[in-house]
């Protein structure tokens, strides 16, 4: 199986072709390759169904073989891809029902438009011992949002307990957030599917609609992650625009060993 390895902020993917490897992708397959130690080792895989010209239909899976509805980071990289491939400055990526417009910027920097974002009234949740307060937010996808230090044992804690709370019957992504001025967060993140991530792209984009819709700042903001800065711009209706890097790392084939 042949597959690029791509990363944005340290949020590293697999992208490989359906057309290349003449069946869909299977959980099992993707387990394996994502695999840090007994396989390629990502936070995910981008299996791109389709392409044709600047208009591509990808699907993103997670590391335990759950599929995502949406990936910022993921999609910026199939994105800057597709505009390699094709040759053109503006292409289209479609996940799902949600098709993404992704506009090639200077050196690797991908500027997309992501939709609205769905910011809902907070809410507290019981985990363990204590009692979180969270505002839900969607961009696609669910986020818990927590306005504490972003400390990294409290990340690891809460984490998957947030993630897994009944409260959330498909599981959720996790947020730790600090607000550090009028423009700019610190953002620890706890992936859905793939745990302590070094980024997520619609992380960055759910706790800046919720900063900005709580009042604690003003777009545009920029996302302070472990692996690297993005910057989320909203307008009043909403409506989320994300750029960031993306980044090839190596292209190379999966052995016949591996039993994909």
């Amino acid at each position: 199986m042949k597959f690029s390895k791509w990363h944005g902020l340290g949020n590293d993917y697999l992208l490989v072709q359906r057309a290349e490897i003449g069946t869909p992708l299977t959980e099992e397959q993707v387990r394996r390759l994502c695999d840090y130690h007994f396989g390629v080792g990502s936070d995910g895989v981008l299996e791109v169904v389709s392409a044709d010209g600047n208009e591509a239909e990808v699907v993103i899976w997670n590391p335990d073989g759950s599929m995502a509805e949406l990936s910022g980071n993921g999609t910026r990289i199939a994105a800057r891809w597709l505009a390699r491939r094709s040759g053109a400055d503006t292409v289209r990526i479609r996940v799902g029902p949600r098709k993404v417009v992704a506009r090639m910027r200077e050196g690797r920097d991908v500027e997309m438009d992501m939709g609205a974002v769905d910011v809902q009234e907070p809410e507290t949740l019981d985990v363990g011992d204590e009692t979180v307060e969270f505002t839900p937010a969607s961009v696609g996808n669910p986020h818990a949002v927590v306005r504490r230090e972003p400390d990294r044992d409290d990340l690891l804690r809460l984490g998957p307990l947030i993630e897994n709370h009944e409260r959330f019957p498909e599981r959720t992504n996790v947020q730790l957030v600090r607000v550090d001025g009028p423009g700019d967060i610190t953002v620890g993140v706890w992936e859905r599917g793939a745990g302590e991530t070094l980024s997520s792209g619609t992380s960055a984009v759910a706790t800046a609609g919720v900063a900005v819709a709580r009042g604690w700042c003003q777009s545009p903001v920029t996302v302070h992650l472990a692996g690297g800065d993005l910057l989320v711009e909203l307008d009043d209706s909403m409506q989320a625009r994300l750029t960031g890097p993306a980044q090839e790392i190596f292209s190379g084939e999966a052995s016949e060993e591996l039993g994909l």
